[in-house]
This record gives C-alpha cells, sequence and structure tokens, in this order.
C-alpha cells in the first residue's frame, strides 16, 4: 500500500514538472545528446506528457487513400502537454540518410514550414510562435468563466490541453523540436469560417496561413469559429477571453459581415447591430492597449457576367464607416479578393475555393461546390492579402513580417497549377457552419 502511495505522489510530481516546465528539448535522430531522444515507443499519453499522437487517425485515413487524396509517408504528429501562451517553436528539418521535402503545421492545421526541401545530409532550422490556449477565462476580480464552444469544436486541435505539431511533406524528415514559453507581441483573430483555423481537409482559412508571414516575435492567437457573426462571437464570450489576455503592443484583427447579414432579429443590420458590435469591440480592445484592425470580409464567388457580383450588402460599407469614425485601420480583403475572382475568371476561380468532384475525398458522394469556403490554395492568397494591408496601411506590425513575404499583387495570384499542399489525415465532408 506504501508503495503504491509513493508512486501515485511520485506521478503527480512528474505531472507538475511537465506543466510548470517552460523548455523542452526532443532529438529524432539522436544528433544532439542534450536533447530527449525520442524512440517508436515514445506514444503521448497525459501522464507522460509528450509523444508521437494520432497515429491511428493516420492509419485509418492511408487505408481510405483516393486518387484525389494522398498522405506522405512518414507523417507524424508530436504532442506537448503545456500550460497556455505563446511558445517558440524550433524545428530542426533533415536527415542523414535520405533527403527531404518538409512542412511543418501546429494545433489545427496551422503552417509554419512550407514545402522545405533538404539535401541528404543537409539540416535546416526555423523558428515560430505557436499560440496555444484552452477555454478558461481568469477575470481581474480572481473570478473565472469560460468560452462556450460550439459543438463541433469539442474535438480540437486548438482548444486542448496539449501543443500538437504536425510533421508532414512529400518526404518529411526531423531532426530535432525545441519548444520555450516566451513572451511576444500577439495578433488575436476574430472572425468567422474565412478565418478559423479549419480542423480538416480541405477545409482552410487565411487565419490558420497567417503566421508562416511572420517571423518568430510575435504570435497569432486565432479565436474565430464557423458560423459566428460579431453578436455571436461576443455571447461565447470570445472576444471576453482575448480582453482578459491583450495587453499594449498587441493587435485584434476583426473580419464579420458573412453571416451578419442574415441576422433578422429586432435591431439587426449593417448600421444598427453590426455597428454597434464593432464600436462594442473597438471600445474593449483599446481599454486593455491592444489596436483593433478591421478586416473587410472576402467575397463570395458569385458571377455577373465575367465580373463579381457584391453579396455582403451594406456590410463592408459599415465597417468602413465605423473604421473612419473611430479612426481604426481597414485591411480591404473585400477589395482585393474580388481583384482575385476576375483575374482568375469564372472557371479557375473554383480552384480556389473547396470545389471537388465526387470521390475526391473519402467518403464524399457528393461533388462540393462550395462559393464560400477556401481551400489551401485560396486561403493561401488571402493570407498573402491580409499581409499586403498590413504592409501598405503601414502599421507597426510590419516589422514582424518574415523574410517569406515578397510582396502580394491580387492581380497577379500565385498559380494555382504549381501550388502544392500535403493532406492532413484529418478529412471532412460536411460543409463548416455559414455560407
Amino acid at each position: 500500500m506504501k508503495q503504491r502511495i509513493l508512486s501515485l505522489l511520485f506521478t503527480v510530481y512528474c505531472l507538475q514538472l511537465t506543466a510548470n516546465a517552460q523548455s523542452y528539448n526532443f532529438s529524432f535522430d539522436g544528433r544532439d545528446k542534450t536533447a530527449t531522444k525520442i524512440t517508436a515507443d515514445d506514444v503521448f499519453t497525459p501522464e507522460k506528457g509528450y509523444g508521437y499522437d494520432f497515429q491511428n487517425v493516420i492509419d485509418e485515413a492511408r487505408t481510405q487513400q483516393t486518387d484525389g487524396f494522398k498522405l506522405s509517408d512518414g507523417i507524424f504528429y508530436f504532442s506537448v502537454a503545456v500550460p497556455d501562451g505563446n511558445y517558440k517553436v524550433t524545428v530542426t528539418i533533415g536527415s542523414k540518410k535520405h533527403k527531404g521535402n518538409t512542412t511543418v503545421r501546429a494545433e489545427s492545421r496551422r503552417l509554419y514550414v512550407f514545402n522545405e526541401p533538404t539535401k541528404k545530409g543537409e539540416f535546416k532550422t526555423f523558428s515560430f510562435i505557436v499560440n496555444k490556449r484552452n477555454t478558461e477565462i481568469l477575470l481581474p476580480d480572481g473570478k473565472r468563466d469560460v468560452v462556450k464552444l460550439k459543438p463541433a469544436e469539442a474535438d480540437a486541435l486548438r482548444w486542448d490541453d496539449k501543443l500538437t505539431l504536425e510533421i508532414n511533406g512529400d518526404a518529411p524528415a526531423c531532426s530535432q523540436i525545441k519548444i520555450e514559453k516566451v513572451a511576444v507581441p500577439t495578433i488575436y483573430l476574430c472572425g468567422n469560417s474565412t478565418v478559423v483555423d479549419q480542423d480538416k481537409e480541405p477545409w482552410t482559412s487565411w487565419g490558420q496561413i497567417f503566421g508562416y508571414w511572420l517571423t518568430d516575435e510575435v504570435g497569432v492567437a486565432n479565436y474565430a469559429q464557423s458560423g459566428l457573426t460579431a453578436s455571436s462571437f461576443y455571447a461565447q464570450n470570445r472576444l471576453k477571453k482575448i480582453c482578459s489576455l491583450a495587453k499594449p503592443g498587441d493587435y485584434v484583427f476583426i473580419e464579420f459581415g458573412h453571416n451578419d447579414q442574415k441576422e433578422k432579429n429586432a435591431g439587426a443590420g449593417a448600421f444598427y447591430n453590426f455597428a454597434h458590435m464593432l464600436k462594442t469591440y473597438v471600445d474593449q480592445i483599446r481599454e486593455k492597449g491592444a489596436v483593433p484592425v478591421f478586416v473587410t470580409p472576402t467575397q463570395r464567388r458569385a458571377w455577373d457576367g465575367n465580373k463579381i457580383r457584391e453579396t455582403h450588402g451594406k456590410y463592408p460599407d459599415a465597417m468602413r464607416f465605423v473604421a473612419k469614425d473611430l479612426n481604426v485601420p481597414v485591411i480591404e480583403v473585400h477589395d482585393m479578393t474580388r481583384t482575385f475572382f476576375e483575374t482568375l475568371g469564372v472557371e479557375d476561380s473554383k480552384h480556389s475555393l473547396v470545389h471537388y468532384p465526387v470521390g475526391t475525398y473519402p467518403g464524399q458522394t457528393k461533388a462540393f461546390e462550395d462559393n464560400t469556403h477556401w481551400n489551401p490554395y485560396g486561403a493561401y492568397e488571402i493570407s498573402l492579402m491580409v499581409v499586403k494591408g498590413i504592409v501598405d496601411l503601414d502599421l507597426p506590425l510590419k516589422k514582424y513580417i518574415s523574410p517569406n513575404y515578397k510582396g502580394y499583387d491580387p492581380a497577379h495570384p500565385t498559380d494555382w497549377k504549381t501550388f502544392h499542399w500535403s493532406n492532413s489525415p484529418f478529412i471532412e465532408i460536411t460543409k463548416p457552419d455559414g455560407n
């Protein structure tokens, strides 16, 4: 009995060490003798606190591969139980045994390293900031509240108690992972399905690509969720959570309009409840010393001949009106996505959205013909538009833009034919909330 009690106390002690640890260093090939050597037996459990994760999901997805959906050999997930906060993740890719091509994503498919080639024996190191959080809100008076998640978020990696990295690519090669908790400015994202970290292929939004264009001196905390309006985002305590953490030097990007225009309750309307909610966001964000930035909503692929038909009514103008009145910077993604669509044209613009024939993804019995939600290529382009907006507005944030960004013009987009995305094993054939 005494031995079992001592064993239990030791387990609790180890868990406390894991929870309080501020840095981790893992070696996957034994090159760094000072790091924790990871072997095939190191599978994540809450008790262990780190290890390989979701191998069952990878195995199941591989059995369901189709002509349009393939998984790379060597893909793996690695999770570490950490407290909430911003973490500097340093990944060394490469192998002594073979050449590689590696993509690194975190949490719910947030992109950080993209199609990076390495020769046999060559190693490259990349650092980036991953924001880890849960639903708990600690209030100034010591009381606690929670973010009210939607049912679809119950298993979302972006809300759990661990930081998860996805090592993917045509020939992924990972040598080492270091994780260190850091204090850096944070860019918080408020929005809907065009902004959210989409959990599953092929749905993708600009918020989960945005971090790829930033240095390891700033973090991105994406609180967006499919189907939300400015009002429902607020009612679910998402802004409350943001304001409990926000500080001077932080930014809060706000993109709504897609779902708000469908509200029919008393007081609804672009220049009524919507404008009122935008002002509420600005007031509460500025009270915390952070900087609000409006992002006008992305266009829908709705054609009138060879021109995009406006489907958002007065909502973009309401956002511009409030911005002018309150001196809030505005990133004009609404205008840039119109140019983007019209440049691609009626048919090629389908390649930026979730348009796929029957059978492209496992279990897909109907063609995807979604004219609102972005695929990886489309989300990649929209994220470039947001970065362009930061540069064009000359926001102080531009000092955090990484060398990955070479400039952007929506009239000369990336060629969709050359864009390559390595699939995650998580797949969803049901359209996200909102349209």
